[in-house]
């Protein structure tokens, strides 16, 4: 089976701080303390759930029911370039894991529509730690999507209204933090974004808006902590070309 064209959108994930080591039962009371958790439209992964989603294809699915309603299988692989026969059980596999649910009042007795189950995903590494490989696939699959939407955000740039032109942007900064600082700077911005998000992705848009991405990382610049940055094969820190926080508008 072929891999999916690079063209469906960000499936909204959060990383929660870890409650006890292996206490899966944990993960969710955990995320119910971070901002903007809400347990109604919010799901905590553990490592059961996780496995679910252990298949890129899987994340990227998701991340399109989420952004974009309720799909059929056929819709979905249209939408991805693949054959609904694929779709099909992704979709199964998604719905046995909880990630999405049968959208009866959209069916028509052919064609089975879907939708997703949840607003948006926490991941806990400590609460996923019993199966370490489908973590860590899950992560990458994330990332990858992350970089992949950054690169054609930047190549449609040109092709947008001015106005979204002017307030498209994409900044970097290197920042000497504690874990505690590092906790409560992510907490600050969670809280931020609260008044922006809405519950149900399905109401109706206000007018005048568009879809857009809010995408932000928190974690020590690799090779900092004395890893080696597989990047670099170095086992030094690495630090931005200028030595300097830096900020650059896209």
């Amino acid at each position: 089976m072929s891999e999916p064209p690079d063209s469906s959108p960000i499936p909204e994930s959060r990383s929660t701080p870890p409650p006890g080591p292996g206490d899966e039962a944990a993960a969710g009371h955990r995320a119910a303390s971070i901002p903007d958790f809400d347990p109604e439209h919010d799901l905590a992964l553990d490592a059961k759930s996780l496995r679910g989603l252990a298949h890129p294809v899987r994340v990227q699915m998701l991340g399109l029911l989420r952004t974009e309603g309720p799909a059929t299988a056929t819709r979905l692989a249209a939408r991805l370039g693949l054959n609904s026969g694929a779709t099909s059980y992704h979709l199964r596999q998604l719905a046995a894991h909880g990630f999405v649910v049968e959208a009866t009042d959209l069916g028509t007795g052919r064609d089975r529509w879907w939708r997703a189950a949840h607003r948006s995903t926490w991941y806990d590494m400590h609460a996923a730690a019993a199966d370490a490989e489908a973590g860590d696939a899950y992560l990458r699959s994330v990332a990858r999507i992350y970089a992949d939407t950054l690169l054609r955000a930047v190549d449609e740039r040109a092709t947008l209204p001015p106005e979204w032109q002017d307030v498209s942007t994409m900044s970097d900064f290197v920042l000497q933090l504690t874990p505690a600082e590092a906790d409560q700077l992510s907490n600050q911005i969670l809280e931020v974004l609260r008044p922006y998000r809405r519950a149900d992705p399905e109401a109706p848009a206000p007018e005048g808006t568009a879809p857009t991405t809010f995408q932000f990382g928190l974690f020590p610049l690799p090779g900092a902590l004395g890893g080696t940055d597989p990047a670099s094969g170095s086992d030094a820190a690495s630090t931005p070309a200028s030595g300097e926080d830096s900020e650059g508008d896209a």
